[in-house]
């Protein structure tokens, strides 16, 4: 049982390497105990070094050094010895002659030596750990970018352990750890983390929990990996980095600190457990927030060039509708996104009028390219005449050609001042005829565009009569849904176009859908046929 001394503190061991002096350490308590076990009063760090090799011990003369039934003995001034009274200057060596050297020393008036506490290490007053943890939080929250705030805690964690070198792994968003920050005790970047104990990472993070090894070669077999035995690592220590939310530890872990020394076997008190443990933690809410900041300039960001992309393209997809006396052209095209893949167009070219309405398939920004790219070559190809079948050729080959995973179905209208409606549907909905209270689907149809190479187009006519009115329309219509889940379908279309107007039937169709969100762009196009003499 450790005993304290009753009388003031004046003696010290201190660790010597040649001719240099390094640790010191005051003997504030008897038994001293000295050996490889990570819980010895100073843990000596050599493979003669038995695990509880030695004690320091009070005695009426002052203090003797107790040999423990060491392996390879305890030697004081080179003599081997199982029992010595110390004097000042006496050299202690555990193990063999060649072995770690410790002075025992007078503590003369102002001396730097430091007491140890139960755990080994140099004790702190209560200020100054809460100084310690105080500064190591004001560094941390010095910086808002994640690379910062992780060097800061490397450099905060392992001037604390006095280990060598630190590296913290992040989580990437399909599982895998990453290499997120690495730094030596000297303030530089490892040269590869290629010796690392990949054993212990993967332990801390399934366990969720940390787990430490201040000495290697005291522990027990089941705590050593073969990573650790063929690096020669000596401690290690690897706490999970976890997120505040969620109750399940191992589902919110999202990365790792892993700390350690190849060298010299670590030594923490249990103060230093949880200060380690702690500013882990703070790192870790630090990254959380830094994170969650970063995923919010970027999603605002993305807003932003979102919302340029849609003005972009609202204005290359404006259509100003010809004013014909024979015919005249009504349309609405609403996007279920903030960009769409739908679009209409109407051209006057060589006396002809045009009305195309094309459905690229998918949605969002890469479906929205497609149309503008798809609207701009149909609005050539219609400006040089070509006839539909060709249109639709040339721009079949293009888009497989260029390999872009997508597909458009259309409908193209070619209507002359007679009435001759020469139409090709290349699988898109049907396109309808209304006539009074009638109304008649055309059924004609043909391969849509850009799925296979080489395809044969066919183009049919129609004869419209004056009062009649062509409704074109994309699947966004037919297959909005209520809340229910239900289509609209064609049904209900056939008895919608009935209405009068274009915004009647979308007005049909919305209130059909109720408060259930759009699933995709939604485009209706009324071409109304007023006859060769303008309907008079």
């Amino acid at each position: 049982m450790t005993q304290p001394m009753t009388q003031t503190i004046k003696y010290n061991l201190q660790l010597v390497s040649g001719d240099a002096s390094s640790e010191r350490v005051l003997l504030n308590h008897f038994p001293f105990t000295l050996g490889r076990l990570e819980d010895r009063d100073w843990v000596v760090v050599d493979a003669s070094v038995s695990r509880d090799h030695a004690a320091v011990v009070a005695e009426e003369e002052g203090c003797a050094i107790v040999d423990h039934g060491s392996r390879f003995g305890t030697f004081v001034n080179g003599e081997k010895i199982d029992r010595r009274v110390l004097r000042i200057g006496d050299v202690i060596q555990l193990g063999s002659l060649n072995g770690p050297k410790l002075r025992f020393g007078s503590n003369a008036k102002g001396s730097t030596a430091t007491p140890l506490d139960a755990g080994g290490q140099g004790q702190r007053t209560e200020f100054e750990r809460l100084q310690w943890f105080l500064d190591a939080a004001r560094r941390l929250n010095e910086f808002g970018a994640i690379d910062e705030i992780l060097v800061s805690l490397l450099d905060t964690t392992l001037q604390l352990t006095k280990v060598e070198r630190g590296f913290v792994f992040l989580k990437e968003a399909d599982g895998p750890l990453r290499l997120a920050a690495s730094r030596t005790k000297e303030g530089t970047v490892p040269e590869d983390d290629s010796t690392i104990s990949r054993s212990a990472i993967q332990q801390a993070i399934k366990s969720a929990s940390k787990f430490i090894v201040t000495d290697t070669l005291s522990a027990e077999a089941e705590q050593k990996s073969e990573s650790m035995v063929v690096n020669s690592i000596r401690s290690v220590i690897c706490i999970p980095l976890r997120r505040r939310s969620g109750a399940d530890a191992h589902s919110e872990t999202m990365g790792v600190l892993y700390l350690d020394s190849r060298l010299h076997a670590g030594r923490l008190s249990v103060v230093e457990h949880d200060l380690l443990e702690t500013i882990a933690k703070e790192a870790a809410a630090l990254v959380e927030n830094a994170s969650l900041a970063k995923s919010e300039v970027a999603a605002r960001k993305y807003r932003t060039e979102l919302a340029i992309a849609a003005q972009i393209q609202q204005g290359l997809m404006k259509v100003q509708v010809p004013r014909l006396p024979y015919v005249t052209v009504a349309a609405q095209s609403i996007p279920c996104l903030e960009i769409g893949g739908d679009f209409y167009d109407v051209i006057e070219s060589h006396g002809c009028l045009y009305v195309i309405i094309a459905d690229i398939s998918g949605k969002g920004i890469s479906a929205a390219l497609l149309a503008s790219t798809l609207q701009g070559m149909l609005y050539a190809l219609a400006q040089a005449d070509l006839p539909l079948p060709e249109i639709a050729a040339v721009a079949n080959q293009f888009i497989f050609s260029k390999n872009v995973g997508k597909y458009a179905t259309m409908v193209m209208v070619r209507v002359t001042a007679d009435g001759v409606a020469e139409y090709m549907n290349c699988g898109h909905i049907k396109p309808l005829v209304v006539s009074g209270t009638s109304v008649l689907q055309l059924p004609e149809s043909n391969m849509v565009v850009g799925l296979l190479p080489n395809i044969t187009y066919e183009s049919t006519t129609h004869q419209l009569k004056a009062g009649e009115r062509i409704i074109l329309v994309t699947d966004g219509v037919t297959e909005a849904e209520n809340e229910a889940g239900d289509f609209y379908g064609d049904d209900a279309l056939a008895t919608a176009v009935l209405l009068p107007t274009v915004d009647q039937i979308l007005a049909e169709v919305q209130g059909f859908m109720g408060a259930a969100p759009s699933a995709d762009d939604c485009t209706i196009v009324e071409l109304s046929y007023k006859g060769n003499n303008g309907g008079n």
